[in-house]
């Protein structure tokens, strides 16, 4: 599993090892990802490699099947001279690894920010593709790099992860950001007015679906939406987070910045046919997760990367 010590990775990892798999974890571990809790697990192997220079197909001996996770994640980094950091960490990197797989089934992490604005209803995976920021069109590199390499024989499935949040969400992310305001009364940056819509995912959900896709037999190329369907608008969010941390949840209004969309809306029916998979955690209780692992309300927590 590649960027197996980050966000989705934690959760998706010990996923597979209470299942009785043992992982191979390929991260960069800077900082807190070297002591989160799945590093240390016994059926976890860790190694700390750049994938841009690493030898891939040294680092895959013995390993079945693949979660390729690490990216360089983040809309608004990617603007300017940005741009060359996302093609080398989103898509330079998916070209090696799609090299070195060899025969093994791939799952590849791509995001929601391929489609760029859904002005209504939910967005089908036959949509025209047309990103809205420099980081989703590295996205779209990626996965165009995934049909190329389709075609001459690997297996590979792309997972499209629409706004995954919950236990150790990066910093720089909404939801994180909102709970911290919250508990230190710091401002929350309110791009706008809050009415933007996302199609909020709980990380547990998300493993599911990527297990699932690891499993299933399915057509090497397939592409599936991974969102729970229910877009929320983001002062929505601002009020649970209040509501169940008993904080006014203190918000600064700024302008709306390039790269954002509008609105993210998941059409979920492919998940649904081809994995078995639909989402099972609400907004609530998805929120209730973030709010205990972030250990700021008199909760005890693993350290968040």
């Amino acid at each position: 599993m590649t960027g197996g010590a980050g966000f989705i990775g934690r959760s998706l990892c010990a996923a597979l090892v209470a299942r009785g798999d043992h992982v191979h974890l390929v991260d960069l571990l800077p900082g807190a990802r070297q002591r989160c809790a799945v590093t240390a697990l016994p059926a976890v192997e860790v190694t700390s490699a750049d994938l841009a220079t690493a030898g891939l197909r040294e680092l895959l001996l013995g390993v079945d099947v693949v979660v390729h996770l690490a990216a360089r994640p983040g809309v608004q980094p990617s603007w300017g001279s940005g741009f060359e950091h996302y093609l080398r960490d989103n898509a330079v990197v998916t070209q090696r690894l799609l090299e070195a797989v060899g025969e093994r089934r791939v799952v590849i992490a791509s995001s929601s920010s391929v489609y760029g604005e859904v002005a209504h209803g939910a967005v089908t995976e036959d949509a025209p593709l047309r990103p809205l920021s420099p980081y989703g069109v590295s996205k779209v590199a990626a996965e165009m790099l995934v049909h190329t390499y389709v075609a001459r024989g690997v297996d590979a499935v792309v997972l499209r992860y629409f706004s995954v949040y919950g236990r150790h969400q990066r910093p720089d992310m909404a939801v994180a950001r909102i709970v911290d305001a919250a508990a230190t009364g710091t401002p929350f940056s309110l791009r706008g007015d809050g009415s933007q819509c996302r199609d909020l995912t709980h990380v547990d959900d998300v493993v599911a679906a990527t297990i699932a896709a690891l499993d299933a037999r399915i057509a090497s190329g397939t592409v599936i939406n991974v969102g729970s369907g229910r877009p929320v608008e983001l002062r929505t969010v601002i009020a649970e987070v209040s509501r169940q941390t008993g904080v006014a949840v203190p918000v600064t209004n700024v302008p709306e910045t390039a790269g954002d969309p509008a609105r993210t809306a998941a059409d979920r029916r492919r998940a649904a046919e081809l994995l078995g998979w639909a989402p099972v955690i609400d907004l609530a209780d998805g929120i209730a997760d973030q709010i205990e692992a972030a250990a700021v309300f008199g909760h005890e927590a693993e350290t968040v990367a």
